[in-house]
């Protein structure tokens, strides 16, 4: 046998298994999208479902009397227009190739127009809780993602070091990594707790009243951002310390000769250097967390008022608990969307010369 007849042998059994549990699962789902489909009538009769084109996406995505304006949702937009004017910077300065300008410009265009659309007056979404949903799945994102890229460089950065000491260090922060979204939670919901928890008796300690982290509007977001970001500590870490072990020491002792040390060898040296993990460990972050479920289901139950209700849990109820599949899976298809671009431009930028 050649070695196309043997590589396509090969290749059969996995093809197989992809196209049988993740291609065709994923054009059911964008089928069943255009269907008025309860999970239940047609469970018992499957001619109960109706093929209804886009209006379940227009159900959920649009509404009466929409308008756009240039600051409808400050925090969304705002972050485009930064995103657009970072892009522009980073571009003429050299920092960035025309590729990636490109790619945080579409991706601040996109904030600043998506977000853009509200209801004007006398008018209102069809379903009013899926864009505050995705608000807050973009909440979520915006403050994890940064915290998980600077904690985990900053400890990669302290940790880089081969002492036996820094190895059982470097051990000890990547066990959170293995440990499953249930213990996570029960060990946070533990943590957070105002009668027992450790943040509680320091607090009280320091003469501090106990904040009920859980249940109060304005820390149910803060709680689960702080335990996905412990969570999500130990790839990140291990991809900085590769990326900080691929620099050369020569450049290191070249600019100690010029007395650039510390903390401007960091800024000048290692930060250049890891260009490239930075935006890798980003992206991945980014399209990771879109898919956030457990945390917000276990902590808060979406609570309190859905100010941790996130997309993820939003398709699981409407599908599950409503029975309305159809309506899910325009929002499924959605959720796709926004993280089939980000690993367009992870691919993009992957294939970036240096």
């Amino acid at each position: 046998m050649t070695q196309t007849p043997a590589a396509w042998v090969l290749l059969l059994p996995f093809l197989a298994v992809y196209a049988l549990f993740l291609v065709y699962p994923f054009f059911r789902g964008i089928w069943i999208s255009l269907h008025d489909w309860n999970l239940l009538a047609v469970a018992f009769n499957p001619d109960a479902k109706s093929f209804v084109g886009f209006e379940n996406y227009v159900r959920v995505m649009w509404g009466r009397n929409i308008e756009w304006g240039p600051l409808s949702r400050p925090l969304v937009q705002g972050a485009g227009y930064l995103g657009v004017i970072a892009a522009a910077g980073l571009h003429l300065t050299g920092r960035v190739t025309r590729v990636t300008a490109i790619g945080l410009a579409v991706l601040g265009f996109l904030a600043i127009g998506l977000g853009g659309f509200a209801p004007g007056e006398g008018g209102r979404w069809y379903d009013r809780r899926f864009w505050p949903t995705v608000g807050n799945t973009v909440l979520f994102v915006s403050l994890t993602v940064p915290g998980v890229t600077l904690s985990a460089m900053i400890l990669a950065a302290a940790l880089n070091r081969e002492t036996r000491a820094m190895s059982v260090l470097r051990t000890l922060f990547f066990l959170s990594q293995v440990l499953s979204v249930t213990v996570v939670t029960l060990v946070w919901q533990i943590m957070f707790s105002p009668r027992q928890g450790l943040i509680a008796n320091i607090t009280q300690t320091l003469g501090g009243t106990p904040i009920t982290w859980l249940t109060d509007e304005r820390f149910a977001m803060a709680a689960i951002v702080i335990a996905t970001i412990w969570w999500s500590l130990g790839i990140a870490m291990i991809l900085f310390l590769a990326g900080l072990q691929d620099i050369s020491r020569d450049l290191y002792e070249a600019a100690a000769l010029d007395n650039c040390t510390g903390a401007r060898a960091f800024r000048h040296i290692t930060l250049p250097n890891l260009k490239r993990t930075i935006t890798l460990v980003v992206i991945l972050q980014i399209i990771l967390h879109f898919q956030v479920f457990g945390q917000s289901h276990l902590m808060t139950q979406g609570g309190p008022n859905d100010t941790t209700q996130v997309l993820v849990r939003y398709i699981y109820q409407t599908g599950f608990r409503d029975s309305e599949l159809g309506r899910a899976s325009a929002m499924a298809v959605f959720l796709f969307v926004i993280m089939g671009s980000f690993s367009v431009i992870q691919f993009i930028i992957g294939r970036e010369k240096k």
